[in-house]
């Protein structure tokens, strides 16, 4: 019999990451906006008592809510992402067998676990987290994945169960319950209109999914909704650590704090945003063939001069290079700019025809790159990553980025980058 899959979930995960450093902020409803302030990414439990709902516009938050002690925090995802690891190496001293699904969850094996001590060790995991890391965490146990995900779902929403639940078999009469009680609709990877479709064959619950036919769904909808209809039903169609494709594409691409027409401001967004692109293909492995670079203004301002181009250019090798990118960039921004006095509101630096680092396919026509060209282009690329990841990103950058510059996102309300900017650590002051 196969062990149990787990998964942990960080409660409220931005605003608890904000309540780590700032104690006093424990019991006040707490919402952290998205990038240049605009909406509601995240709410602690006080936001949601309030109605505030998720993606709602930092200038329609209403007054009483603020008059309540409403706290507003820029997104801080800086501070966000060592606290993530921090949880997951943490998670890592109570199984090795550990798969990261988001900033915020992770799946946890614990194949060859006692199963009646099972509940006893997710509580001791809840506690050490909390002690270790200041982050409070819920776990689900089940059979399945997709069951797991609705035994973390009630382990959040019912306190008597201390944040954890473990499902034991998917046919026991509390299984079957908690599947009856579960609409159809929060059920994991069951999006509206397929929803939709399912209430108008009578599937209106996790539980009638889970005895439909396994056949009749797939020819109704997809291996995908097959595979949750059997998962519901207790069987694993999803093993941990299963192959996932890398991808196919990165895009990096924010609004600027402010529009501007000063080139020199364009240059340095579409300088970071390529940096961080091939920051990002290097994590995955992965070498990039082409990029394309956009610009736009703002669509809504029709009195304004309006723009949205761009331009795609090939790489003259694949790579992975900070620098071979920022220059490629740097020529497609070029032959994109406008000397007409034109406000943009955005750019992105999009890297395209990604392959693996390991499995390129050399071009019979161009001569390889030298092999100590190649070796110093890792060894630099490694040192430049490991700076950043140690002493926080932007410590080294491609060129000047001011930190006033019209692109840089506001953040009116950002906390301190508490854990990795050594300007910004925590002190302690003796009485």
């Amino acid at each position: 019999m196969k062990g149990l899959i787990a998964l942990v979930d960080c409660n409220n995960f931005y605003a608890s990451c904000e309540r780590v450093f700032r104690p006093w902020l424990h019991g006040l409803p707490l919402a952290v906006l998205s990038n240049n302030d605009g909406c509601v990414i995240a709410r602690s439990q006080e936001v949601k008592d309030l109605g505030i709902a998720m993606g709602t516009p930092m200038h329609h938050l209403p007054r009483e809510a603020f008059e309540r002690g409403l706290v507003l925090c820029s997104s801080n995802y800086e501070l966000y992402g060592d606290m993530s690891a921090r949880v997951m190496a943490t998670l890592r001293e109570f199984t090795p067998h550990l798969e990261p699904y988001s900033i915020d969850e992770s799946w946890l094996s614990f194949e060859g676990f006692d199963r009646a001590a099972l509940p006893d060790h997710c509580q001791k995991l809840c506690g050490v987290v909390y002690k270790w890391t200041g982050i409070p965490v819920s776990v689900g146990a089940a059979p399945t994945r997709t069951l797991a995900k609705l035994a973390n779902r009630h382990a959040k929403k019912h306190t008597a169960t201390q944040g954890v639940f473990v499902i034991e078999s998917a046919n026991s009469p509390d299984t079957l319950a908690l599947l009856e009680r579960t609409p159809v609709s929060e059920v994991w990877g069951i999006g509206g209109r397929v929803t939709t479709r399912l209430y108008e064959m009578g599937i209106h619950t996790a539980l009638d999914l889970a005895r439909a036919n396994p056949k009749w769904i797939r020819r109704r909808f997809s291996v995908v909704v097959e595979r949750t209809a059997r998962e519901l039903a207790g069987t694993r169609c999803i093993d941990m650590n299963d192959a996932h494709d890398s991808k196919q594409m990165i895009m990096t691409s924010r609004s600027f704090g402010q529009m501007t027409a000063d080139r020199h401001e364009v240059a340095e967004a579409v300088r970071a945003h390529a940096a961080r692109g091939a920051e990002k293909l290097r994590r995955q492995r992965s070498l990039a063939c082409a990029l394309r670079v956009t610009v736009r203004t703002n669509r809504h301002m029709l009195h304004l001069p309006q723009d949205h181009d761009s331009i795609t250019l090939a790489l003259p090798r694949p790579t992975d290079n900070t620098f071979e990118i920022v220059r490629a960039a740097q020529r497609a921004l070029q032959r994109l700019w406008k000397d007409r006095g034109i406000r943009y509101q955005k750019c992105g630096v999009q890297l395209m025809d990604l392959i693996e680092a390991t499995g390129q396919q050399l071009d019979v026509f161009q001569p390889p790159q030298p092999t100590a060209d190649r070796e110093k282009s890792e060894r630099l690329m490694s040192a430049l990553d490991q700076l950043n990841g140690q002493y926080g990103r932007g410590t080294v950058t491609v060129g000047v980025q001011r930190q006033n510059a019209a692109w840089q996102l506001r953040s009116n309300h950002r906390s301190k980058r508490w854990s990795t900017r050594w300007d910004e650590l925590p002190t302690v002051r003796l009485q």
